[in-house]
């Protein structure tokens, strides 16, 4: 953990506080892939710690992000409600992709790329990201299964690893690296050439035990050292001869890291021969500072070199959009429509803020998606190509609201018995779903003909009388908007019984309506 102090008028941020506890949720059951209960244990009770040091601090705000070994132990999900329910955190689930992005994002926050392509490579437990960009958008985010717990699990049994598993090793992990490092190179110029940036714990420690071989100390910080591939290949040489507690005995090698040193080395290794890389060079930032980067950039706290990243969301959901031929026209008059009744509701049938109102946009924006696949039942397509996307800038969490809230833009409302809905892991993104879906499907009912017939809309909500009535402003004042009104006849009840209201909608043609306050502007 971090806990850190936002200064947004630089806008920076100042590390307070760090802690550290190896929990190894990667360390699972090796029949079932399940999380251990002794691993969930450790991860409990760490967080709680964490929690409890950040709380000391006067922390404002919690994240807490999970990776890998909860993505796919088939118990992840019942991991992150049991941590809800005994710390009440809601931990973020972020895809391979996301958390590609967010290292990206912590290292773009602690070095200067000057324009210039940049390889970072960043070894976890499950997974290793390899990530391209020169400053601006990201032109390639690959995430592989090959990550430095994984692999000592699965693939070395033998103390030293003998010849056999150590080449068998070298084998595997180049096989899972090739095609992301033959995507980067494939995004590089002819005439670029990229520096290696290397993040996380065992990266590091293979640089103090080349700083101190070769310095006689290690630096610190230790942001910017650099060492050779040549001198890597020596000290992969030398630690694959070494048994466990050889390894440990190393100055500055943890008992914990030790276990793992020989295949994470392996993996870099691997990276930088199969990248045609000679050197690499440290980054202390990454993950971590990633996510407070980005949660500075959601807060509209930075404006300078990073304030492209700001429109990530909404980038990545007209990419999509735009992917499986979406009408964007239509998507965008049913977004108009959603947020308006999003904010003329607000306050007085639900008390929903900003975050859950651009998940309210994209799925809007996506609810038609499904089409691509088939008319009949589009929606449950919807939610299957949203799921399945790659949203960037997005978590899981949030991912699978999105593609809850287009999966219930029609037909039946969510259930208890659908998949899809018991997949939201967390009680306050149900709700959402519950809440909101009824408000989606309103919207999609107002461009029914998807002609823009109804120009804009007004609610004037009637507390003593619990009505809604929904003014409807037509584009023509010949038209009587009778498809529409008959479309929100069908999809009203699900609004009225979600909100205990009943919804009168009335076909308003007053010339003299001052139009500019009802209509709804989306913001870039």
């Amino acid at each position: 953990m971090a806990v850190v102090k936002i200064q947004p008028s630089i806008p920076a941020f100042s590390i307070v506080d760090r802690e550290k506890a190896t929990v190894r949720l990667g360390d699972r059951d090796r029949r079932t892939g399940r999380l251990t209960t002794e691993a969930i244990d450790r991860a409990i009770a760490a967080l709680k710690r964490c929690q409890e040091i950040a709380k000391s601090h006067g922390a404002e705000d919690i994240i807490a992000v999970a990776t890998s070994a909860v993505r796919e132990a088939p118990n992840g999900h019942a991991f992150l409600h049991q941590v809800e329910r005994e710390t009440g955190l809601i931990i973020d689930l972020i895809s391979g992709q996301e958390e590609a992005r967010r290292i990206y994002l912590g290292v773009l926050s602690g070095m200067e790329f000057n324009q210039q392509p940049h390889v970072i490579v960043d070894i976890g437990g499950g997974s290793t990201e390899l990530i391209l960009g020169d400053g601006h958008e990201p032109r390639t985010l690959s995430s592989t299964k090959v990550g430095a717990v994984r692999l000592s699990r699965e693939y070395v049994n033998t103390d030293p690893i003998s010849s056999s598993e150590f080449h068998y090793l070298q084998a595997y992990v180049r096989g899972m690296l090739e095609r992301s490092a033959e995507d980067v190179l494939a995004h590089l110029q002819p005439d670029e050439t990229p520096r290696l940036v290397g993040t996380s714990g065992t990266i590091e420690t293979l640089a103090m035990i080349h700083a101190r071989e070769k310095l006689g100390m290690v630096p610190a910080p230790l942001n910017g050292y650099e060492f050779s591939l040549r001198d890597l290949r020596e000290i992969v040489n030398r630690l694959r001869k070494l048994n466990y507690a050889e390894r440990a005995a190393i100055p500055g090698m943890s008992d914990r890291r030790s276990e793992i040193i020989v295949a994470g080395a392996v993996i870099l290794q691997e990276a930088m021969s199969l990248l045609g890389c000679e050197s690499i060079v440290i980054c202390e930032r990454a993950l971590r500072e990633g996510v407070v980067v980005d949660w500075m950039i959601t807060h509209g706290l930075i404006e300078d070199r990073l304030r492209y990243q700001g429109s990530v969301r909404q980038r990545s959901v007209i990419r999509i959009a735009q992917k499986y031929q979406v009408n964007l026209t239509h998507a965008e008059r049913v977004a108009a429509f959603a947020l308006s009744l999003f904010d003329q509701t607000q306050g007085k049938l639900h008390q929903w803020g900003p975050e859950e109102r651009e998940l309210l946009w994209a799925a809007a924006i996506l609810h038609n998606a499904g089409h691509f696949i088939s008319h009949s039942a589009h929606h449950k397509h919807s939610y299957y190509l949203i799921r399945n996307g790659e949203l960037l800038g997005y978590t899981e969490i949030e991912v699978e609201t999105i593609a809850n809230l287009a999966r219930y833009h029609r037909k039946t409302g969510p259930k208890k018995k659908h998949e899809s809905y018991r997949n939201i892991s967390s009680k306050k993104h149900r709700r959402v779903v519950e809440q909101l879906s009824p408000l989606l499907r309103l919207a999609v009912a107002l461009d029914r003909r998807q002609i823009g017939a109804v120009e804009s809309i007004r609610c004037e909500y009637v507390d003593n009388e619990r009505k809604l009535y929904l003014h409807l402003q037509p584009a023509n004042p010949q038209d009587d908007c009778a498809l529409e009104r008959w479309s929100l006849g069908l999809k009203q009840d699900s609004f009225e019984a979600e909100y205990n209201v009943k919804l009168v909608p009335i076909l308003d043609t007053a010339e003299s309506a001052d139009r500019s306050e009802w209509r709804v502007e989306l913001e870039a």
